[in-house]
């Protein structure tokens, strides 16, 4: 009597159809319609299907949901996002360049290693800084993740970092014309690959409690720029922005010029803020949400993986 009052209980909850990955298994090719040519698959299974032109707007849900149902799987609620570089190297590879360098004898490649070598101070800052944000957070009661680009330079930094503090971390990848693996210091079940920059700096942007931008290029530019605008114009909620290294950035855009010919409001310099070091970074972040900055400082990390 038990057995048939259990099943029963459970028939209240009972699916009435299969899963789709139910119907995925079952489904077998038939040999009259098994080439290429054939229609005869599950359209979700079909990536030849899913790949048209006509399908971009749900490969574009795809990219949307995948990343998103993920990390809320993982309880990933709150994150810092750290952008730079792909090509800034630690401090030991850039030594070890120069070093190569100098044997060669030949003056620019020196020069160049040497500046290598000084910009590999982001590196290990952006490094200092995951470690923090990571060791910091775990006495808070929702616990805030380092996210990247996922790639190499200061998004390796950014994940190596959070890894060395035995933390999660999240990489948001992006298919390239060149070759762009991931880093391998990123959580494997927080590393995703996208098709679409939009929908990546979208991603960046959900679960952000605060960007930091340390030197970069093009693509540092892009991301700094977009979520400069998408704040000035309310399109979302501000947040801190920290550029790490002021020689850097003022060097690189004249804020000055742009308030003085009127391409912006003098206010609009507010939206960011210039720090120096790991430390000062966090302890503004803890400031704007009333955080306990503790512990102060992250320590030298360990040069090992």
């Amino acid at each position: 009597m038990a057995i048939t009052m259990d099943n029963r209980r459970q028939n209240l909850t009972a699916r009435n159809f299969p899963t789709a990955r139910d119907d995925a298994a079952a489904a077998t090719e038939l040999p009259r319609y098994g080439g290429p040519e054939s229609a005869y698959r599950l359209a979700f299974t079909d990536t030849q299907f899913l790949l048209r032109d006509e399908l971009r707007p749900v490969r574009l849900q795809l990219e949307l949901l995948k990343p998103e149902l993920v990390q809320r799987e993982h309880g990933i609620e709150s994150t810092v996002v750290i952008f730079g570089s792909a090509r800034i190297p630690p401090r030991d590879v850039a030594e070890q360049l120069l070093e190569e360098a100098r044997q060669t004898g030949d003056a620019k490649l020196i020069a160049q290693a040497e500046r290598r070598l000084a910009m590999s101070f982001y590196y290990e800052e952006a490094r200092r800084f995951a470690r923090l944000v990571t060791e910091a957070s775990r006495e808070l009661d929702q616990p805030i993740y380092v996210a990247t680009g996922g790639g190499p330079g200061i998004m390796e930094a950014g994940n190596r970092g959070a890894f060395e503090a035995g933390g999660k971390s999240v990489g948001l990848n992006i298919v390239l014309p060149h070759e762009q693996e991931p880093n391998p210091y990123i959580t494997p079940e927080l590393c995703f690959l996208f098709h679409y920059f939009g929908l990546r700096k979208m991603h960046f942007l959900m679960r952000s409690i605060a960007l930091v931008c340390f030197p970069g290029g093009f693509g540092t530019l892009d991301e700094l720029f977009e979520v400069m605008t998408l704040m000035q114009t309310g399109k979302c909620r501000r947040r801190p922005i920290l550029l790490f290294g002021r020689e850097f950035w003022s060097q690189l855009v004249n804020f000055d010029v742009l308030v003085d010919t009127g391409m912006i409001s003098p206010q609009d310099v507010e939206l960011f803020r210039f720090v120096e070091t790991a430390e000062e970074a966090w302890e503004i972040i803890c400031a704007s949400y009333t955080l306990d900055p503790r512990p102060t400082g992250a320590g030298e990390p360990d040069d090992t993986p």
